[in-house]
């Protein structure tokens, strides 16, 4: 899946995959990570996520990385914020009062642009790549997060084979195979979501279980 893929569907406006709604799993879930308030909580692939308003309102810092400069523009226009953008290496880098959204190639990347993050909230960046990216990804992943660094991932389990993703399957087994290695990993809980998720059910989708792990990095 190359960048133009993503680069289309936001020129076409075909973002079935944004909600407007804040992540009920962000506001039940991310309290009980105990994230210091003032924290620096990095969101990949963060497209004009309303999630990031939320971390903001509860006081921490965040860090987004997108490769639309549309989804980046669409973010701070339709909430209304202003930024100062500069260029840095290869991102066009957007600000405004506790937050930095980094526009490019989240595999660009350094250590240091993500220096003293706390926490990542992964909702839609792992799910929305398909097998061999995943691998890259987590493996990219574990170069830029120091030890302790608390990760809240949701993802989706359906049979793969009733849709063609994105966001696609990544079932528990991939899950700790992707960050056993280097994080400890829990799956808090799992829950049927078919009825609410019309999306799937009209592609076919026999099944779809939504499954929330936390991962702490060791």
């Amino acid at each position: 899946m190359q960048q133009e893929f993503w680069l289309e569907r936001w020129q076409q406006k075909q973002i079935g995959f944004h909600s407007d709604a804040i992540n009920p799993h962000l506001q039940q879930v991310w309290p009980t990570l105990n994230i210091v308030p003032g924290s620096r909580v990095f969101v990949p692939l963060c497209g004009k996520s309303n999630d990031m308003l939320y971390l903001l309102a509860q006081g921490y810092n965040v860090i987004g990385v997108e490769l639309s400069p549309l989804a980046v523009q669409a973010f701070f226009a339709e909430n209304g914020l202003s930024a100062t953008t500069h260029q840095q290496r290869n991102f066009s880098i957007s600000e405004t009062d506790g937050l930095r959204i980094y526009c490019g190639d989240f595999f660009d990347l350094s250590a240091s642009e993500l220096d003293g993050v706390h926490a990542v909230y992964d909702r839609a960046s792992l799910v929305a790549l398909p097998p061999e990216m995943r691998r890259t990804y987590a493996a990219h992943m574990q170069q830029l997060l120091k030890p302790g660094t608390a990760s809240l991932l949701v993802a989706f389990d359906y049979p793969q084979q009733e849709m063609q993703g994105p966001p696609f399957s990544v079932q528990t087994d991939e899950v700790l195979a992707l960050y056993r290695n280097w994080c400890a990993v829990e799956l808090l809980y799992t829950e049927d979501i078919l009825d609410r998720e019309p999306r799937f059910r009209n592609q076919g989708v026999s099944r779809l279980q939504e499954q929330i792990y936390v991962l702490n990095v060791v």
